[in-house]
């Protein structure tokens, strides 16, 4: 096993804050290696946390995280938390089945204060649990650490706002790189940028209010001082934005300091009051292939730790055949423009953004203000496609109601990571879509199950549609189903003469539920198997036109929830008579798509079991 010097010496915060701040610096550089070599094996977030080493071990240092409560803003940057407290031997089971989670976790640590997985809530948390503290007359510490990639959603201005004013003893720790996943954009990038380059007249003022206080009538020449200081930092550096919301902001300062980190946090310590810690730091430092590209090194598959070399992925996913097809479109239609949230890259769309750079729109982490803008768009005759995340896309439901749907325009939704994801877990499997977009209405969803699918469900959602449109597909790529089947709302793709039982499905689900229905034939099993295309009122008609064929035992599985799954919508047009299989109104586990498809029953084995244990025939079953 590999060694790495003082790190194997450290099992908790406390041991920290006996050492010197040169050995804390050795210590950094040892996290550094073990995190590397970590997430080479495992893959994980990397260049995110390679950012906050010196930032996480002071916080651990000055701050006791068993009581206080440290929020790290979407906690794909609390590596070096979760290996400070306690959980480094168990590293190597990061974002594995039955293993440590990617992110925050409280049923991993009591260190760990909630779950941590999508952006910009950390401070409406944070002032949350300082109010609690208040109210039961407590003593502890609150921290939230956000990015400021993080700062580009609303929500977190809303928090700002309000924990500023509300007098609550809470420090705001600006994690500022520059970067959310990709280059940050807007106003606040700007702000933060001349905060950036202010003079760093922090230290100088400590040192001189110290020293006056030493001499008679010193404290009365200290406030006069202050006073000018005052007027010339509005001179020289527009008044902080942070200040007008009611915050004491202490920074500029280098994140990669550690010692003047851990002096101003100790500083911020004292004050009673909204404290905004602004920290600079360097996405993917200590290694120079995640500095070269923190984007590539945001969040990565396993790679060469001594390269960096990430072997190249050997099919196309859905992503970029999206991106792809879009370009296509695009080409030809001047109309079309994409929108995406802070996931360019992950989204297939840096060609577009490269081909069509006025077409092309990068809000930061603002989903909401994303939806609405494409609404504005699409009312004045523009084409807008709005490609996000499945569980990004929930902020948006508002939006998607108000400003979309009641209006009946046509934006064209790619909802990315439909369905089982995988290694990032709970907070990102996109389970959710098919219930909270079937429940809007005039709202269409098209499930393509491979990329022949998609390119035809694209042109259909941009030139045949005139009202809002989902598409939603998975991450990763096509299975061994590749045929084109989109043509109608409902089509039979595995026939089974005298069949026992139909499967329904829809999505890339149907390759392990064709795969099941070849394990039921050498069971004795007949079954055949039909695919949804299409979750609208036009399913409907195409459920009552295929009546005959689809009378009899009829099983449907899908990889969602069962509340307000496709599967509902069958059972209360057939009076309650189908089972269904999916994934349970439950929130689960991290793991590989295979192995979560395993856990629920959804891979062919699993519903070829359902199958032959309810052969009988049951009434709502569910997996």
């Amino acid at each position: 096993m590999k060694r790495y010097g003082i790190l194997d010496n450290i099992t908790s915060p406390a041991d920290l804050r006996g050492l010197s701040y040169d050995t804390l610096g050795v210590l950094c550089a040892a996290l550094r290696e073990f995190i590397v070599d970590s997430v080479s094996r495992t893959g994980g977030h990397l260049a995110s946390n390679l950012g906050v080493v010196e930032l996480a071990v002071a916080l651990e240092r000055e701050f006791d995280s068993s009581r206080d409560r440290i929020i790290y803003d979407v906690g794909h940057q609390s590596y070096v938390h979760k290996i400070l407290t306690g959980r480094r031997d168990r590293f190597d089971t990061l974002r594995q089945y039955g293993g440590l989670c990617g992110f925050m976790k409280p049923e991993e640590s009591i260190a760990d204060p909630c779950v941590t997985g999508h952006a910009s809530n950390s401070v409406s948390v944070a002032l949350g649990m300082a109010h609690a503290r208040t109210l039961k007359n407590q003593k502890y510490h609150v921290v939230a650490v956000i990015g400021d990639g993080a700062l580009t959603g609303g929500m977190a201005y809303e928090a700002l706002s309000s924990a500023g004013t509300s007098g609550e003893p809470l420090l705001v720790v600006l994690n500022d790189n520059n970067m959310s996943i990709a280059q940050n954009v807007g106003g606040l990038s700007r702000h933060l940028s001349r905060l950036r380059v202010s003079p760093r007249y922090l230290h100088a003022k400590v040192r001189v209010k110290e020293r006056l206080a030493r001499i008679p009538g010193g404290g009365a020449v200290s406030r006069a001082i202050s006073r000018i200081k005052a007027r010339v930092k509005r001179l020289v550096l527009p008044t902080s934005l942070f200040e007008q919301m009611g915050f004491i902001y202490l920074g500029p300062v280098d994140g990669h300091d550690l010692k003047s980190v851990c002096e101003l946090i100790a500083q911020a310590k004292k004050i009673k009051k909204p404290v905004l810690l602004h920290v600079m730091t360097q996405k993917g430092r200590g290694y120079v292939p995640s500095e070269r590209e923190p984007e590539k090194y945001h969040g990565v598959s396993p790679f060469d730790p001594l390269t960096g070399i990430v072997p190249a992925g050997k099919k196309e996913d859905f992503s970029a055949c999206f991106g792809r097809e879009l370009c296509a479109f695009a080409e030809k239609d001047a109309r079309i423009c994409a929108i995406t949230a802070a996931m360019p890259s992950g989204t297939g769309l840096t060609r577009f953004a490269s081909r069509f750079p006025d077409r092309f729109f990068d809000v930061g982490i603002a989903e909401e203000h994303a939806v609405a803008m494409a609404a504005g768009m699409a009312a004045q005759g523009l084409v807008p496609v709005v490609a996000m995340y499945s569980t990004f896309l929930q902020r948006a439901y508002d939006q998607l109601v108000h400003d979309v749907a009641i209006e009946h325009l046509h934006v064209v939704f790619c909802v990315d990571r439909a369905g089982i994801v995988g290694a990032d877990g709970a907070t990102h499997n996109g389970v959710l879509d098919v219930a909270f977009l079937r429940s809007i209405p005039g709202m269409k969803i098209l499930c393509p199950s491979n990329f022949a699918e998609l390119r035809s469900m694209m042109s259909r959602a941009l030139y045949h549609e005139n009202g809002p449109v989902a598409i939603r597909y998975p991450r990763g790529s096509e299975g061994a189903f590749r045929k084109d089947e989109s043509r109608e709302p409902l089509v039979r793709v595995r026939e089974a003469a005298d069949h026992e039982v139909t499967l329904l499905t829809h999505g890339v689900m149907v390759n392990e539920v064709l795969a099941a229905a070849e394990l039921l034939v050498q069971k004795g099993v007949r079954a055949q198997v039909y695919k949804v295309n299409e979750i609208s009122p036009a399913l409907t008609d195409a459920f009552d036109a295929q009546a005959a064929a689809l009378s009899g035992r009829l099983v449907v599985v899908e990889d969602v929830v069962d509340s307000g799954s496709l599967g509902e919508w069958v059972a209360s047009h057939r009076d309650g008579v189908c089972e269904r299989r999916n994934t349970g109104d439950r929130f689960l586990p991290h793991g590989s798509v295979n192995e979560i498809y395993h856990h629920c029953g959804l891979d062919a084995a699993g519903i070829a079991a359902f199958v032959m244990d309810n052969r009988k025939g049951k009434e709502g079953g569910l997996g």
